[in-house]
This record gives structure tokens, sequence and C-alpha cells, in this order.
């Protein structure tokens, strides 16, 4: 039987990220995709030219759609935009509970631009990550939810696990943009830490990496892995994405989603 998984997210017109990164890489691994949108963007890779959001009783109404009807097995959460939109969420998931929920905070671009208001990163930390089986920040994400700066591998673990304690079962930091030959991504859950550590790629500027990232955690724990292995295969995943990515459009390169789940799943 096929399994399903939900993202939560907005749409990317270019194609690189958001609801289409993540329904593409749910059907890399053999997952069947359904969606919320959020809201939507004229973007492409040069950048975002437009956002139109959505209202927060029609996210509501989707989520509703969705839940009765498919046994969602996972699900993630990517660009929530608004509080009224993590509040509609916030207020079905805790009505409904999934097992597995991984949440992409999407709250600074890889750009460094702030992409939540304040009141909407206040309702992401109260709302959203008590309901987390895992949270996905990257640095930037992890210096703002615990007000400290994270310059190297040993502040990420200790932004690891003050993060635990804000709310979510386990947080994978991630640590791309530290530099260096190798890429680190520091995983906590409860005080236990572990390290995930991937060759680095020279990919220039890649567009939609951590969408496909939490997609591809949420996809793996859809067909029913365990969350550290649903998060090395992810990281396999993405790293053969990236490795393989081929210039589209004239900006930065997003990852090539036609990997397979069989392509990934046995290797080391």
């Amino acid at each position: 039987m096929i399994r399903v998984a939900l993202t939560i997210a907005g749409s990317d017109s270019g194609g690189g990220a958001g609801i289409q990164a993540d329904l593409k890489t749910f059907a890399a691994f053999g997952v069947f995709g359904t969606s919320v949108i959020t809201a939507l963007t004229a973007q492409n890779t040069l950048g975002v030219r437009a956002v139109a959001d959505v209202p927060p009783a029609f996210v509501r109404a989707q989520l509703d759609a969705v839940r009765e009807d498919f046994a969602v097995a996972s699900a993630k959460t990517g660009m929530l935009s608004r509080r009224p939109v993590i509040e509609a969420v916030a207020a079905h998931l805790h009505d409904r509970r999934l097992r597995n929920l991984v949440v992409d905070p999407v709250m600074v671009a890889a750009s460094g631009d702030v992409l939540l208001a304040a009141d909407a990163v206040t309702a992401m930390r109260e709302l959203m990550l008590p309901l987390a089986t895992l949270l996905t920040p990257n640095l930037r994400e992890a210096e703002m939810l615990t007000g400290e700066p994270i310059k190297d591998v040993a502040a990420m673990h200790r932004a690891a696990l003050a993060i635990v304690e804000i709310g979510p079962q386990a947080v994978l930091v991630k640590g791309g943009r530290l530099g260096g030959l190798t890429s680190v991504d520091v995983f906590c859950r409860g005080s236990t830490i572990r390290e995930f550590i991937t060759p680095r790629l020279a990919v220039g500027r890649p567009h939609g990496t951590g969408c496909t990232l939490s997609a591809a955690i949420a996809a793996a724990l859809a067909l029913g892995m365990q969350l550290e292995n649903a998060i090395e295969t992810a990281k396999r995943y993405v790293t053969r994405a990236l490795a393989t990515a081929e210039r589209v459009g004239h900006g930065a390169t997003p990852l090539n989603h036609l990997i397979k789940f069989e392509e990934i799943k046995d290797t080391e």
C-alpha cells in the first residue's frame, strides 16, 4: 500500500523550492504527495518578484480536506508566512496530531533576509515547535531561536541542546553555511547529540536544499524509517541531487529531484 505524505508550504513558480520541490521529492521516494498551499510566489532562479498570501481560513480548509480523505503518514511544514497562517496550521495539528511532523521553520532565507515578522517568529516558537517531531533550522534560524551566535560546530551543539528545551522532540541544526571541506549538521534528541557529516559540493548557489531535505526526511518517515535513519537517507538524497544538478534558468541552481529512492537507499 502506498504511503501518503503532506507538505504545508508556499508555492515556488520556478519549481526549485516550496511545494513543487516537496512533491517532486515525495515522488522520488515513491510516496504519494498531498499539499496545502500557504502562499503563492512569483519567482524564478533569479529571485522573488511578488507574494500573494492565502487566507488562513482557506489554509485550514485545505488541511481539513486532505486529512478527511487521506491516511497521512507524515507531514512537513515550510513557508507559513504570517502569524494567522501559523495559528491556523498549529490549531489543526493540535486537534489532529500527526506522529511524524518535520518543521522547517523558514524564518531566514539563504540570502540572510528575514522572512517572518516578529509576531510570526513568536508564534513559530510557541505554537509550532512543540508539535514537531523534528525541527530543521539553518544556522541563522538557530541563532534567532537561541539568541546566541553560532560560529563553529561546538556552538551548533549548544544551540541544538537549547532548542530541544523549547519544545520539539528533536532538532537538526544545518551547518551548511559554516564553510569547510565538509558540511556538518548537528542532531539532538533529549541529551543525545550526533553529527551528520557529508562532503561539501561545489554547486555555487543551490536553490531549495532546505525544502528538499525536510521533504526527504518526511518521505522517509512515511516509509516507516526511524528518525536518524530517515535523516541519513534524506541527506544522501540531497547530496546526490546536488551532485547531479544541472543549470536550469539563469540564477541559482535547483536540485535534481529526479534521483530515485533505489539509487540512494543502500549507498553509504
